[in-house]
């Protein structure tokens, strides 16, 4: 009889030291209710509990999550509708005060970030949503982490993941792209050809500078004649010879100027003013 009695003993000391005893996983927290009121907090380890006075209410992860939020509908400031979609990392850093303060953290942190998203974008105009999409994750993460506060989460990120126009728009969007695109080629095209018909000029400009220094000689005005006139004979000659429809007609550049030599040294050409010139002087 005795003997039972220590082994019903022994059974409800060991029922009751194992009853007591919970195990906490690294990276998480447990919340502790005496006969329905809070109690304490269990760390990562082993904890003692009082079996049948104290109940765990509630154990879960205080290490970083990530809450993807679906795409949803929002309007911009002129009136333009899209589709948008975010991520946000967030932690529990009172485990107390999150299920205490808010029923279920998950769908509030998401309701929020829905409606401060729509808020923001509602805000902007749509052709700056891509554009300010740093700006719309400062401003969603300072809001929902202000937000998020009382209920012991702190939000570590977010992040504008998609901006999904309607398909009219994009058609649009790539309408007006190749309107520029195209608008610079013709900026491009017009400043090289200024610049061509400017270097084009200077280079007139140049050679006859050149020239008019060269006819102050008179020993080399008759060679600088000759050179222009077969000059000329050979391009007329390379325009002609391209045309499918021309028909070329050679001639021996030495008779044109021999022609003009005569014409040169002619009683009143320019060789016979140059040389009366030089006479007088």
């Amino acid at each position: 009889m005795v003997t039972q009695i220590y082994a019903i003993l022994a059974f409800l000391i060991i029922g009751y030291t194992v009853g007591s005893v919970k195990i906490i996983n690294q990276g998480n927290e447990a919340l502790v209710e005496r006969l329905g009121r809070f109690n304490r907090k269990l760390g990562p380890g082993m904890n003692f509990v009082v079996p049948f006075l104290d109940t765990i209410v509630l154990q879960d992860t205080v290490r970083e999550q990530l809450l993807d939020v679906d795409p949803q509908s929002a309007i911009t400031k002129d009136n333009v509708s899209l589709e948008v979609d975010a991520v946000v990392y967030w932690k529990i850093f009172d485990l107390e005060k999150t299920y205490y303060a808010i029923e279920d953290i998950e769908s509030a942190i998401k309701e929020l970030v829905l409606t401060t998203l729509r808020s923001e974008m509602g805000k902007l105009e749509f052709e700056k949503t891509f554009s300010s999409r740093d700006e719309l994750n400062k401003a969603l993460l300072e809001q929902l982490d202000d937000a998020t506060a009382p209920w012991g989460v702190k939000v570590m990120r977010v992040e504008v993941q998609d901006i999904k126009p309607p398909q009219a728009v994009i058609e649009s969007m790539q309408l007006q792209q190749a309107a520029e695109i195209k608008r610079r080629a013709a900026i491009s095209e017009a400043q090289g050809e200024k610049q061509a018909a400017i270097t084009r000029a200077e280079g007139t400009v140049t050679s006859m500078e050149l020239l008019s220094e060269a006819l102050h000689d008179p020993k080399s005005r008759q060679q600088i004649f000759q050179f222009l006139l077969a000059q000329q004979y050979v391009e007329a000659n390379q325009r002609l010879g391209e045309s499918n429809n021309s028909k070329v007609v050679f001639m021996d550049p030495k008779f044109l100027t021999e022609g003009l030599v005569e014409l040169i040294n002619e009683p009143g050409g320019p060789g016979e003013v140059s040389d009366s010139s030089n006479s007088k002087a």
